[in-house]
């Protein structure tokens, strides 16, 4: 009796092995663990994250290694991710900054699809030999750009309100709306027999209109009441779920269309961008849209068929590389044509040269056609797959061209307009703006530099004159009268720059003093012997000032802690010189408070009371004396 039970035991366990669950768990598991590794080899080659996706998806997929299967659904699922960034993106955007964008959305981005997708049909006809309607499925899909790749590096960098940010939104949002008609024109080219279920192209327009005028109705009547509603009660969890729906059903709606997801986000974004309640959403959302995002680039890269690749690498590496190389050129002639630098231009095309993400829908839909094989459809995947993998390198290209000499867009005078000042304060956010501020109060002139467009902006919406460029740059450091100065202030917000970059600029204004804020202890470790005046730790400071409060509210007495505050400061001091000679971050541990007083700190707080008490007797003996 005991074989048969050990038999269905066995059978019963197996069948449980392979229940849906069972397979989620393992797939995700192996997904996140090779993510990670990947993403942080890739971060720490400065490479960027979406690189270290696309190459984990490519190896554990199912034309990798094939530990985990089911690309196709799985980037089904993660293009909400896409919805959840153009959701942040658009509560950022007021409307009425969006109606300011506009001609450069119908303009440039118009400009920027058609012309494309025209000279990428006419090429692909003349090259690939395809008929004129599967060059025109190929062509016109392929002239989209990833949004997923673009909008969350100007987003996080500062640059998606600069002008040159502005102009890749508009073209990545201008190709999102631009989806529609492609999927209208696929279906009129259709050779399959008609989907009674698929809406005609006439209707699905205007199913888009209707579904964005009632977007922005529930934004109005429905969102805003209920998110005041939550507000009253105080529960986090409460917008957290509000903000997921938002997003989902705004998104299960334009989906329901047959009309892009992300649109719909968009647009719901926009319209609570003046809510009260906008920065609590997106702290919510954000979470959600890093995950979900990097579920979508592990499934572009599990959905590369790499054998289609090694069957004819050439081909793919030379499409590949025809594809960034045409979208360089066009759109480089566009920006030009509309007014801006050729810097500019060039630094804006590098940044939208890759293939979009609604490339693989549209490639898909044109197979399901009968326009162009199964074949076809998982080439110019894997081609669209492989300009992506070129993205974070061309992006960091695009960076330096937006920032060089000459780059600088059209409104953003560079400091060569400054007038001489006898202090330069580079990076004018929150932390400079306190420094300016004090050498103000003392009618000190200073010329304030920063980087970020953004900044620039919303400085001079408050009379603040601020010049653009990268104050780390010895020749721009010239130009804004360095040489001159008699003080240097770095107050940006760059863990990375260390010795070898202040070094040089020590030395070449050795009449003014360097003075720096550092991230932290180990910054400032990174710095030594670059010879700056002064570095002060960007929060040591403001945390001695809260530690203080707190000690107040506790009902500490002032004398206490007056003597808790010397003893902090004289341990760190000596615990950081001890690191800075060792070269070692863990040296001085016991030169701090710990649990239980920590020996070194006990010894140093008690030698401090010891003074204050002896200086008391002091004092008291000395007016006994005189009353004597």
């Amino acid at each position: 009796m005991m074989l048969p039970l050990l038999s269905a035991g066995a059978a019963v366990t197996e069948r449980v092995s392979e229940t849906p669950t069972d397979t989620l768990l393992f797939e995700g598991a192996i997904l996140l663990g090779v993510a990670t590794l990947f993403v942080m080899l890739f971060r720490r080659l400065g490479l960027g994250a979406v690189l270290g996706y696309l190459v984990a998806g490519a190896l554990v997929g199912p034309y990798g290694l094939g530990l985990v299967g089911g690309g196709e659904s799985k980037l089904a699922f993660a293009e909400i991710g896409i919805a959840f960034l153009l959701f942040l993106v658009g509560l950022e955007l007021h409307p009425r900054r969006l109606w300011q964008l506009r001609k450069a959305i119908f303009g440039l981005g118009l400009a920027q699809v058609v012309v494309t997708g025209l000279v990428l049909t006419g090429l692909i006809l003349l090259t690939q030999g395809f008929s004129w309607q599967a060059a025109l499925a190929l062509g016109l899909p392929l002239a989209l750009s990833s949004t997923a790749q673009v909008l969350p590096s100007l987003k996080s960098s500062g640059r998606i309100n600069s002008p040159f940010g502005e102009k890749a939104f508009s073209i990545l949002l201008f190709q999102d709306l631009a989806i529609v008609p492609m999927i209208t024109i696929v279906a009129a080219l259709s050779r399959a027999p008609a989907n009674p279920a698929a809406p005609p192209g006439g209707v699905l327009a205007l199913y888009t209109v209707l579904a964005i005028v009632g977007l922005v109705l529930a934004g109005r009547f429905v969102v805003n009441p209920l998110l005041r509603l939550v507000g009253r009660y105080g529960e986090r969890e409460l917008f957290v779920v509000v903000g997921l729906l938002v997003v989902l059903a705004s998104a299960a709606l334009m989906h329901s269309l047959h009309v892009s997801t992300a649109l719909g986000a968009f647009v719901a974004g926009v319209m609570l961008a003046d809510s009260p309640y906008r920065h609590e959403i997106e702290a919510d959302v954000e979470p959600f849209r890093l995950i979900l995002l990097g579920l979508f680039f592990l499934a572009v890269g599990m959905v590369l068929d790499v054998n289609v690749v090694l069957a004819d690498p050439l081909r793919v590496v030379g499409l590949a590389a025809g594809l960034v190389i045409v979208k360089v050129v066009v759109l480089t002639l566009l920006v030009r044509a509309a007014g801006k630098s050729w810097q500019v231009a060039f630094g804006l095309a590098l940044l939208l040269s890759q293939g979009g993400e609604f490339g693989f829908l549209l490639f898909t839909q044109a197979a399901d056609a009968l326009l162009i094989a199964p074949q076809a459809a998982s080439l110019f995947s894997a081609v669209v797959t492989l300009s992506m993998v070129t993205t974070p390198f061309l992006m960091l290209f695009a960076r330096n061209l937006e920032l060089a000499p000459g780059g600088e867009e059209a409104g953003y005078d560079g400091p060569d307009a400054a007038p001489r000042g006898s202090a330069l304060v580079i990076g004018y956010g929150r932390f400079g703006q306190i420094v300016a501020q004090m050498l103000h109060a003392v009618d000190c002139s200073v010329t304030l530099i920063d980087r970020k467009p953004s900044q620039i902006e919303l400085s001079g919406r408050f009379d603040t004159k601020v010049y653009f460029g990268d104050g780390l740059r010895l020749d721009l450091l010239r130009r804004a009268g360095a040489e001159e100065a008699r003080l240097i202030i770095y107050c940006i917000d760059d863990p990375s720059v260390d010795a070898a970059t202040l070094a040089p600029i020590v030395e070449a204004f050795p009449q003014a003093q360097v003075l720096t804020r550092v991230f932290d202890r180990r910054q400032l470790m990174a710095i030594d012997g670059a010879g700056v005046s002064g570095a002060v730790r960007e929060l040591f400071e403001s945390s001695i000032a809260l530690g203080l409060m707190a000690l107040g509210r506790l009902g500490i007495d002032p004398r206490e802690m007056e003597d808790v505050e010397a003893a902090l400061r004289q341990l760190d001091a000596e615990r950081l010189g001890m690191q800075m000679s060792e070269g070692d971050l863990g040296a001085g541990r016991d030169y701090r408070f710990v649990a239980g007083g920590g020996r070194q700190a006990a010894s140093v707080l008690e030698a401090l009371r010891e003074r204050r008490a002896a200086a008391k007797r002091a004092r008291e003996e000395e007016e006994s004396g005189a009353a004597a």
